[in-house]
């Protein structure tokens, strides 16, 4: 009978602290505030002529002269590509260089870290050999 009764009660939850959440609400609560507020004084301070020159699409300050659908040369992608390989890379050294500084020197396992980083390096390092050998970094 003990047993069934624990089974039909109701589940028991944690207590949240919500408190310790209020830092959190209130940045939210600036930043919503701080984006409707900029939107509106815009639109009720800002200039609002109409026209044919103020619909124009800007190009830096020169007139668009033909279509947007222009095709792009295979480096600018490629560029792209390694801009993004590099900077994921660098994502990933700032998770290891704080745990690493926590490691026992000289240790097991902080020769295996360093062992594992090192073998990240060499073959970003190589990827980079390889793009500059295809002359991927060329910009003629």
């Amino acid at each position: 009978m003990h047993g069934l009764a624990s089974a039909t009660s109701a589940p028991v939850f944690a207590a949240v602290d919500l408190a310790a959440y209020l830092p959190i609400f209130i940045i939210l609560l600036m930043a919503i505030v701080f984006a409707v507020a900029n939107i509106a004084i815009t639109t009720l301070l800002g200039p609002s002529r109409k026209g044919h020159t103020k619909g124009m699409t800007y190009e830096s300050g020169m007139n668009p002269v033909g279509t947007a659908r222009k095709r792009f040369n295979v480096r600018f992608y490629l560029i792209a590509v390694v801009f993004l390989v590099f900077d994921v890379e660098i994502i990933f050294l700032y998770p290891w260089a704080s745990t690493f500084s926590s490691l026992e020197p000289r240790s097991e396992t902080a020769l295996l870290w360093l062992v594992r980083i090192m073998f990240f390096l060499f073959t970003t390092v190589v990827a980079y050999l390889y793009g500059w050998r295809k002359g991927v970094f060329k910009f003629d």
